[in-house]
This record gives C-alpha cells, sequence and structure tokens, in this order.
C-alpha cells in the first residue's frame, strides 16, 4: 500500500449513493469506465467512498483476491443484484406477519444479506483493500457517525473489521433490516451500527474531506459522484397532511436520503471546479424507485435506465475517462 507514501499531484476520488436494489445504476457506469479504460476501478481510483449498497460496491470492486488483483469486476457487482436480489430482500410467512409492513419489525431478516455478503467477501479484511476505502455508517448507542477506513485500519488493527462485516453496517437501512452489531476490540464490547444514509447517503463530501486529509499536498482532487436515481413522485399535500407515524415511516427515510444526496451535489458544485466534479444521477419515474424490488421486470428496468444514463453522458464520460486514466 505505498499509495499513502506517494505524493500525488491529481488524486482521484470515487463516490457512490445509497439505494439498495438501484445500485446496479452506478454499477452499470462503472462498468463502462472499466472497459473504456481498460482498467478495474481500483486503478482508476485512489479513494473509493460508498454507503449502504454503495458501500458494498466500493467494498466490492477494492476487494483482492487470492492473488491481489480485484476479485470482482463492475459488471460482476451490477450482476450481484440479479443474482443475489432475492435473498437479500427475502423473508418467510411469519417474519411479514410479526413484522407487520414493517411497523412491529425490520421488513427483512438479516439472515439473507448477512450469507450472500459472507459469500462475497469471505474473511477479506478492511486493511486488505486494493486502494483506499471509506464506508460510513451510524453508530445507535453513542449517537455518533462512524466511518471504516482502509487507511486507518492499515496503523490500527483495532479499526481493521472483516469486509462483510462492514458491508452488513452501512446497508443496515432502517425499516429494512435490524442493526448490525459487531464487536468491538474491547472484551466484551461491541458497535451498534446503521446505514450511514441517515448521514452521508451522497458520501462525496466525507470522501473529499477524507482525501484532503490522507494527500494534503494534492494539487487537484477530481470527484467521481454516482447516484442511484432522484425520486420524482409527488406527495401531495392533502394526503401526508392526515399521515401519522405509521404513514410516515417510509416516505421520511426517502426523503432523507434523497434530499442529503442532493445537498451535497450542491455543496460540491460550489466547491470544486467543473473540469474536476462530476455528478451522474437518474431521474426515477414511479415504479423505478423501490429499493427493494427485486423482480425481473424491474431489474430489467433499471438496466435499461443504466444504459441510458451512459448513452446521455457520453461526452462527459469520455472526457473523465481520459482525466482518469491519465
Amino acid at each position: 500500500m505505498l499509495l499513502f507514501l506517494v505524493a500525488k499531484k491529481t488524486v482521484r476520488i470515487l463516490s457512490i449513493d445509497g439505494g439498495g436494489i438501484r445500485g446496479i445504476l452506478p454499477a452499470m457506469l462503472l462498468a463502462w469506465l472499466e472497459r473504456k479504460t481498460g482498467q478495474p476501478v481500483s486503478k482508476l481510483f485512489d479513494l473509493v467512498a460508498g454507503t449502504s449498497t454503495g458501500g458494498i460496491l466500493a467494498l466490492g470492486l477494492v476487494c483482492p483476491d487470492g492473488d491481489g488483483r480485484p476479485a470482482y469486476s463492475a459488471e460482476e457487482m451490477a450482476d450481484l443484484y440479479e443474482r443475489e436480489g432475492d435473498k437479500i430482500f427475502s423473508s418467510n410467512l411469519w417474519h411479514k406477519l410479526r413484522s407487520l409492513g414493517s411497523i412491529g419489525d425490520q421488513k427483512y431478516p438479516a439472515k439473507g444479506i448477512e450469507e450472500v455478503l459472507q459469500r462475497y467477501f469471505g474473511e477479506t479484511r478492511l486493511s486488505s483493500a486494493l486502494t483506499s476505502v471509506l464506508v460510513p455508517s451510524y453508530e445507535i448507542e453513542r449517537r455518533v457517525p462512524f466511518f471504516f477506513k482502509s487507511h486507518s485500519a492499515l496503523t490500527h488493527p483495532t479499526h481493521d473489521f472483516p469486509m462483510w462485516q462492514v458491508a452488513r453496517a452501512t446497508s443496515a437501512a432502517p425499516t429494512y433490516f435490524e442493526p448490525a452489531r459487531i464487536e468491538a476490540a474491547h472484551e466484551g464490547d461491541y458497535w451498534a451500527l446503521i446505514d450511514g444514509g441517515v448521514f452521508a447517503n451522497n458520501p462525496a463530501a466525507c470522501a473529499l474531506v477524507e482525501a484532503r486529509t490522507q494527500f494534503p499536498d494534492a494539487d487537484e482532487y477530481v470527484v467521481c459522484s454516482l447516484g442511484t436515481g432522484t425520486l420524482t413522485r409527488r406527495i401531495e399535500y392533502e394526503d401526508a397532511r392526515h399521515w401519522g407515524v405509521a404513514r410516515w415511516a417510509k416516505p421520511v427515510l426517502n426523503i432523507v436520503l434523497d434530499s442529503v444526496s442532493e445537498t451535497v451535489d450542491y455543496q460540491l458544485k460550489q466547491l470544486l471546479p467543473a473540469n474536476s466534479y462530476y455528478r451522474f444521477q437518474s431521474s426515477l419515474q414511479r415504479g423505478s424507485e423501490q429499493m427493494d424490488e427485486t423482480s425481473a421486470s424491474h431489474v430489467r428496468g433499471l438496466r435499461l435506465l443504466g444504459e441510458k444514463l451512459v448513452r446521455d453522458n457520453a461526452g462527459t464520460l469520455d472526457a473523465l475517462a481520459g482525466k482518469l486514466a491519465a
């Protein structure tokens, strides 16, 4: 990991939003970049950040195989959603009855997502990342943001967690999955963690700050920020004015995730010059906005939307690819 010891003039940052099954959108765009440049994501970027489904993607793209090469291509990570979606978002009849539509319990038991993550990441630890990675989560007992960093894992063994646990923590979306409990270094202690999207669904600003910390002497910071689709469906005033806690639970989560992402996009547009900040985002129509819909037709619709995202941004993508591969 000599990366951290070498002064770099241009630091390349990748940030991937949260969004459940809609992670297929940024995965497809990254697959295009890998084909265009002939380089894996771990070579194209000096720092990769991701929240929730973006965190799973980020970890998958920097996870090494037994020979020190990327274990998964971006295309393989895109395929994960088709192969594993039903497993991740699965629930038996008893759990459905007990959860009462997420009112009495989380919508999905954790068993499915944990089995998938353990199979994909095995015992690979954060310190093994092929390039620097940053994954946000939130600690609910201490009430603090919690950042998993491979940079810290390299120098502090107590910060070196198995990648599958990191992925589980950042994707523990409230109302969808129960919080993740991860054992801490101190005997008997633990971390209680939920989806980092509650404060950093778009982790681009967190990633920029981290990059400035790791590479303080850089001349330029180039940020590629990938969204998972922005919501367009209206919440009608006449409907919302009569909602209580139960009716507001899911809409509030969606509003928080979407507004956090858009706010960070606005901030970085003001902070960085246009040729150093690239944001790729799709507009979601009714039917494509659900984070846990795994039907073949829904996944197919997302793939078509991903193809459209690449087509509509062909010129900008070409410019970005040239900058990343330089």
